[in-house]
C-alpha cells in the first residue's frame, strides 16, 4: 500500500499531527473494509460482531443493554438494533429480567458460540494483513494510540 501521502495522493500536510490523524483514520477505515468483507459471508456486520464477542465473553452470565454498549467499539452503534437483528437470527437470546422487570437481560446462544468459533478460525488470515507488524511495534503502536486518547 505504501505511505499516506501514496495512498491518498496528497504530498502536504499542515502539521505531523495532522498527518497522523488522517493516517489513523485512513487505516482504520481500511481495517473496517477488510473486517466487512471477512464477516460478509456470515451474514453480520463489524457491530453485530462486536456485540457476539461482547456476548461471549460474559457467557454464561446475561449481559444488560447498557453493559454491551459500555463495552462495544463503536459508540456510534444502536445496540438495542444490532441486538435484535442477532436474535432475529438466533444468535442472541433476551428475557425480562425476573427481578427487575424493567431490566432485560441479553445472553448469546449455542448458535452465536459456534459462530464465533468458526470466525475464529480467519483471525490468523485477518491478522496476516498486519505481518510487516512484529510484536514489539504492536505494543508501542498500542502505547502511542493509548496515549494519543490521552
Amino acid at each position: 500500500m505504501g505511505t499516506i501521502e501514496e495512498a491518498i495522493r496528497q504530498r502536504k500536510f499542515s502539521d505531523i499531527h495532522e498527518k497522523a490523524i488522517v493516517n489513523i483514520l485512513f487505516t482504520a477505515s481500511w481495517l473496517d473494509a477488510l473486517h466487512i468483507q471477512q464477516l460478509k459471508p456470515f451474514g453480520i456486520s463489524p457491530q453485530q460482531f462486536n456485540v457476539l464477542r461482547i456476548l461471549r465473553g460474559s457467557y454464561p452470565n446475561a449481559l444488560r443493554l447498557s453493559d454491551i454498549t459500555d463495552r462495544m467499539i463503536d459508540k456510534n452503534s444502536n445496540a438495542t438494533r444490532l441486538v435484535e437483528k442477532l436474535r432475529q437470527k438466533g444468535l442472541v437470546k433476551r428475557e425480562i429480567c425476573k427481578h427487575n422487570r424493567r431490566q432485560v437481560d441479553i445472553w448469546i446462544t449455542q448458535k452465536g458460540l459456534d459462530l464465533l468459533a468458526e470466525l475464529d478460525k480467519l483471525r490468523d488470515s485477518f491478522l496476516a494483513n498486519v505481518k510487516g507488524v512484529s510484536v514489539t511495534e504492536a505494543e508501542q503502536l498500542n502505547n502511542l494510540l493509548d496515549k494519543f486518547r490521552g
